[in-house]
């Protein structure tokens, strides 16, 4: 009886496969509102038919499969049938230029992917599985970030994959233009809808992978061609779908719509029929809104107009409202009328600059005839308003020659006004960027970074509280009528008790400068001030951004471009070109050496401020950096995770300059926990 009951299930079983294997497996879907597809990790289909495989989530994957599985062989003699597929996908990342990372269409012998990581695995494999050829995995990768473990092609390419991502074609991402036969690149991560077709060749063993703007049609050469027998490969049956992951740059990753046929060319899809992305910014205002409505009111007002008006708006333009908290600021509080005579009116013609906090303007006090810089807040809140001028008037106490003193404040209409005393030179970039016109000698230069060294030092150690300045960059450092060097700008500063820890847990600063531990954990300590400060020491020395986007490749990090000179015993040669002869050789190595170990990836390794003032003056001496971690062979796999990730997500194949040398293990600890 059991012997029946097995056999008539093998025959129903064989009866079945057959039939599947006869039907030529056919879908298209122009939008996904009622696809019954099998979908994990972040996957979803919007309420308009979107498919969504990631969302702004970091370091996770999401799959989407066809539920049905299809019969790719010829029962016959065992060869993978022909097949075609086209899609139309985007990659909307959160910051432009920074993305992770990327979209995978997938064949694989199971719906979804188990085990499989995000980030450079984009959802595929994971370490173990990575090159095994038992797993018989097909996938057409869209990557936006590069990994020279993985491909030799740039960050920006599509490839063939077959059992790992290692790449067995490639190309840059673009297409050939039919008329004229030339190629023009694509940037898979510009947001824009681009469309992919995928062709196999069951007859002439050969796939190819062709890639166009959306609108534009299949152009007629393919942008990647791999000649390759895919039958060992290949089980009986496989799933199709789609793969894509995350890493530590926030990322959406969308298909719009999807075709795909067996034994014959995949349908056209219908691209009027496709959902729209998401809205990316703000919703347009109308021209009625910007044009018209204003020369309306502008009429209206012209009209409306009088001396009567005229004098009690007057009245009104000085009107502030002081409450009773606010008595105890009495000394910090200047009048905005002052304010106001002061920069005569807040023209633009007393306009010193412009930055992410507010506009400042030059301006004299119409009573002590003081020279001072007014920066303009907008503050509507009046949330934590009170929090906010009491941790203002406290720094307003600081009293440092290397610090720019923040005389006091105005609130006034949901404004915040804060008063400085006014550098004439102005900040300390304008000297080292973008061919200056005065040129700093090296002299000059050491004295500012002695003085902001020693004006850091007072805020961490000599004041009654610890002050954590959070934003040390050559920008936020003034020079004075005597070209002395004040750190400035305390927007970002937050202050604690000594013997405390800080309890902020915001991951605030300028790109280049943040250390490692705080864009894990979004604590600002005095060693993150530290590791700002090494950048801000190697600028300085170097004349150049800590990070250049459009620097070549093994000059992209600034960090790592002079740990390449001093693995090299040559890192004099880091110096900025425009000391010319004039400078202390010996100064300057030190300099550039102090840097590398202020951006050391260890906080503990970092010396405190305190020790970096000692080696400057030259009290003490800089220990061999060959001992303390910055060498080849100190770069641990701690160190090295995140790396990857955080450099890869630049504009450039960055991630090859670092992930191939171990030399550069500075720049690697220096990024190191980026995620």
């Amino acid at each position: 009886m059991v012997y029946r009951l097995e056999l008539g299930l093998f025959l129903f079983v064989s009866l079945l496969f057959t039939w599947v294997r006869s039907e030529d497996v056919s879908l298209t879907y122009n939008g996904f509102g009622s696809a019954n597809l099998s979908l994990d990790g972040l996957a979803q289909i919007s309420s308009n038919g979107l498919l969504e495989l990631t969302n702004w989530t970091t370091q996770r994957t999401g799959h989407a499969f066809y539920p049905n599985p299809v019969p790719f062989k010829n029962s016959t003699n065992g060869t993978v049938l022909s097949f075609s597929t086209t899609f139309v996908f985007a990659i909307i990342p959160q910051y432009p230029a920074l993305s992770g990372h990327g979209i995978a269409f997938v064949i694989a012998p199971t719906r979804g992917l188990p085990g499989a990581l995000p980030s450079q695995y984009i959802g595929l494999f994971n370490e173990t599985t990575n090159g095994n050829y038992t797993n018989h995995v097909v996938a057409v990768e869209l990557d936006t970030i590069f990994s020279s473990e993985f491909s030799d092609i740039n960050d920006n390419h599509v490839g063939i994959d077959i059992n790992g991502l290692k790449s067995e074609a490639a190309g840059t991402a673009g297409y050939y233009d039919d008329k004229t036969g030339r190629f023009s690149n694509l940037t898979l991560i510009d947001t824009k809808r681009m469309q992919v077709w995928v062709d196999y060749d069951g007859e002439n063993k050969g796939m190819s992978v062709t890639l166009a703007p959306f609108n534009v049609g299949k152009p007629k050469t393919p942008l990647v061609s791999l000649t390759r027998d895919l039958s060992p490969i290949f089980n009986d049956v496989m799933y199709v779908g789609f793969s894509s992951a995350t890493g530590s740059v926030l990322t959406s990753h969308y298909v719009l719509g999807w075709s795909f046929k067996l034994n014959g060319q995949a349908q056209d899809l219908d691209l009027s029929q496709l959902p729209k992305l998401p809205r990316i910014g703000g919703k347009k205002t109308s021209r009625f809104l910007t044009i018209g409505l204003p020369v309306i009111l502008i009429s209206l007002v012209s009209v409306a107009i009088s001396s009567a008006i005229y004098v009690i708006r007057r009245k009104r333009k000085f009107a502030e409202v002081l409450e009773d908290w606010e008595l105890d600021y009495g000394p910090h509080r200047f009048k905005f009328k002052d304010l106001y005579v002061a920069t005569k009116g807040f023209r633009d013609k007393e306009l010193l600059g412009v930055g992410g906090f507010g506009r400042v303007y030059r301006g004299v006090l119409p009573t002590t005839k003081a020279e001072i810089a007014v920066k303009r807040i907008s503050h509507e809140s009046r949330q934590g308003m009170r929090e906010f001028v009491a941790e203002i008037v406290s720094i307003g106490r600081l009293r440092h020659r290397n610090i720019v003193t923040l005389l006091g404040y105005c609130r006034r209409r949901g404004e915040l006004l804060l008063v400085y005393d006014c550098m004439p030179n102005g900040s300390l970039d304008k000297y080292l960027y973008d061919q200056p016109k005065v040129r700093l000698n090296w002299n000059q230069r050491f004295k500012i970074i002695k003085g902001v060294a020693s004006g850091l030092f007072y805020l961490h150690e000599e004041w009654e509280q610890v002050v954590i300045h959070r934003d040390v960059k050559a920008s936020n450092v003034l020079l004075d009528g005597e070209m002395n060097g004040r750190l400035g700008d305390f927007g970002l500063a937050r202050l604690y008790d000594h013997g405390t820890d800080p309890q902020t847990t915001h991951v605030v600063g300028t790109l280049g400068y943040l250390a490692p531990e705080h864009t894990r954990t979004g604590k600002a300590t005095t060693s993150t001030d530290v590791f700002a400060f090494g950048a801000f020491l190697l600028e300085v020395a170097c004349g150049r951004r800590p990070i250049e986007p459009q620097a070549p490749t093994e000059d992209l990090i600034l960090v790592d471009w002079v740990f390449s000179y001093w693995i090299r015993s040559e890192i004099i040669e880091a110096r900025d070109p425009n000391l010319g002869t004039d400078y202390v050789a010996g100064e300057v190595e030190m300099v550039m050496k102090l840097g590398l170990l202020c951006s050391h990836s260890d906080p503990f390794a970092r010396p405190s401020m305190r020790q970096v003032v000692q080696y400057l003056e030259g009290d003490v001496a800089l220990p061999d950096l060959s001992y303390i971690g910055l060498s080849p062979s100190g770069l641990t796999s701690a160190n090295r995770e995140g790396f990857d990730d955080f450099a890869m997500s630049y504009p450039s194949s960055l991630g090859k300059s670092f992930t191939q040398s171990q030399s550069s293990s500075v720049a690697a600890s220096l990024l190191s926990g980026a995620r």
